[in-house]
């Protein structure tokens, strides 16, 4: 198997340099930009499997670099650095679509399990051939392409909402543990993820408002539901 590619765009440069060092130790091929336009240009000319981005930057900083990556790769995983832990830079991450947010100082170790986590999520095969296309109402989900088929047409989906509408489709009208929705998909029940969360559902609302008999209920202190009544 071969390594994985990281992007790490840092402009600490001691900070950049023990990231680099380290991630290369324990096995991951490691590319080391030290402002927003070099990582950018080096995203142009690789392929990654994980971009690791701070937040505040010279030239370009790690939000509007964030963006512009998701705008070519939608599902490419990133990990955002920031000096400090304000709501502001949290929700700003989420509407980006981050996969994980850091406040320095962190442990080596943390990264290294939430990069490992990350990848398998992304990485991961999925063989139940028996639910690639759900039908609920007046939608189809056909998974494999990830799309959501209404009577308006078929909308793109990104893989995290392809995958909770696809969790919450097959126990149609039964009870989807919160903890177990977030593990399944992100890896793990963190706060960051659980928002991730809430912000996914939230989009995945609005597309299901085509349809009055689909709706996804909040089961408070347990999990959501989807419900889907008789017309």
């Amino acid at each position: 198997m071969s390594k994985a590619k990281l992007l790490i765009v840092e402009d600490d440069p001691n900070l950049g340099d023990i990231l680099k060092e380290y991630l290369t130790m324990k096995g991951y091929e490691t590319t080391l930009c030290r402002d927003g336009e070099e990582g950018w240009s080096k995203f142009k000319k690789d392929k990654y499997n994980l971009c690791i981005l701070d937040i505040m930057m010279p030239k370009k900083d790690g939000f509007t670099l964030g963006k512009e990556i998701k705008k070519v790769q939608e599902d490419l995983p990133i990990i955002y650095l920031s000096a400090k832990n304000l709501k502001e830079d949290v929700i700003e991450g989420l509407r980006i679509g981050a996969d994980d947010y850091l406040t320095k100082p962190f442990s080596m170790e943390e990264l290294l399990l939430r990069i490992a986590a990350i990848l398998r999520r992304s990485q991961k095969v999925d063989n139940n051939e028996g639910l690639k296309v759900l039908k609920f109402g007046d939608f189809t989900l056909h998974y494999d392409e990830q799309q959501l088929e209404s009577p308006s047409g078929k909308h793109k989906l990104t893989s995290k909402e392809n995958e909770l509408i696809r969790l919450l489709a097959s126990e149609i009208n039964k009870l989807v543990n919160r903890s177990h929705a977030l593990k399944q998909i992100w890896g793990d029940d963190s706060y960051f993820n659980a928002r991730s969360m809430d912000v996914y559902l939230s989009k995945i609302r609005k597309l299901l408002k085509e349809d009055p008999k689909v709706q996804i209920i909040t089961v408070h202190g347990e999990g959501f539901k989807m419900v889907v009544t008789e017309s």
